[in-house]
């Protein structure tokens, strides 16, 4: 096996009296597509920050590449690509001058930015958009713009979080194909979403988060088949009335959930799970049979939701 990328133990991190990470281990192996997974607030931005080497751990041991962010940063950071969860690009300039200028930081020569720049545009799908000022990109265009320029310096490890939000549902699977590309080439990527399609999409292993501590950790087939059931029945009745059909559905599955909006019935057989109900005399207005899904596996572990 070779080294980990990606090495921390026991790493923390507070904000005057508040701890966002609480004492977390993380191992990130070279060419691996690694997921923390969980809500807003959970300590994933913090955690991204502190591997991105700008922000210090206030406790515990970071490595990337075998070296100490503390000592080391400058180094890190010129193997490493970031994506923000908000796009800084410059607004004003064209999306090829973005690329540019960018390169620059890096002391790459305008030859080599040029010549990287067009490779790159190429590859996020904006040839055609080379020049246009990047104020008048859509969403998806910006954000396929920011992980080309993440690119410039032809990073080993590329750092996304929430890459994403806000998106529309076609423009968020464009840039997975874009990021599955990058897969295929040996980029490793860290990423953090609260999107449990995207990590079941994306990730080869991931870590599910709550209130700073890691509370789960697999790849998404394993979690799902460690802590859910194949299937989910949902049912929904009247707005207000969940709470009094969850002790009527008690027995169906192997369990029950009672959000809401729905009442969730965990069952291997959804379609049995529902004749059942039917059987007891429940006439939900709505009822859905679907196979589980990470965000079941969140609830389970943290009893709430990953949109709450």
């Amino acid at each position: 096996m070779p080294e980990p990328l990606i090495v921390a133990r026991g790493l923390k991190k507070r904000f005057d009296e508040f701890e966002a990470v609480k004492g977390i281990d993380v191992e990130v192996q070279p060419g691996e597509v690694f997921g923390f997974l969980g809500p807003n607030g959970a300590g994933k931005s913090s955690t991204m920050r502190m591997i991105a080497c700008v922000s210090p751990a206030s406790e515990g041991t970071l490595r990337l590449f075998g070296m100490d962010p503390a000592v080391d940063g400058a180094k890190i950071r010129a193997r490493i690509g970031v994506v923000p969860q908000l796009d800084t690009l410059d607004t004003e300039l064209s999306v090829q001058e973005n690329l540019w200028i960018y390169g620059r930081y890096f002391d790459l020569s305008r030859a080599e930015c040029r010549r990287r720049a067009t490779e790159l545009l190429e590859f996020a799908q904006l040839t055609d958009r080379a020049d246009s000022v990047v104020e008048h990109l859509s969403g998806g265009m910006k954000r396929r713009l920011s992980i080309a320029r993440s690119l410039i310096n032809e990073p080993e490890l590329l750092l996304l979080d929430e890459p994403t939000t806000g998106l529309d549902p076609q423009a968020r699977h464009v840039l997975w194909e874009r990021l599955y590309r990058l897969k295929q080439q040996g980029v490793t990527q860290v990423l953090t979403t609260h999107y449990m399609d995207e990590a079941e999409q994306l990730c080869d292993r991931l870590v599910v988060m709550d209130q700073g501590l890691i509370v789960a950790e697999g790849s998404p087939r394993e979690l799902i088949d460690r802590y859910s059931t194949r299937e989910v029945l949902e049912l929904r009745f009247g707005a207000g009335t969940n709470d009094q059909f969850g002790p009527q559905v008690a027995g169906i599955g192997d369990r029950f959930e009672v959000l809401p909006d729905r009442v969730l019935v965990y069952a291997d057989d959804g379609e049995a799970a529902l004749a059942e109900a039917h059987h007891r005399g429940l006439r939900p207005e709505s009822a859905l049979v679907r196979r589980s899904s990470l965000e079941d596996v969140f609830l389970l572990l943290t009893g709430r939701s990953l949109a709450d």
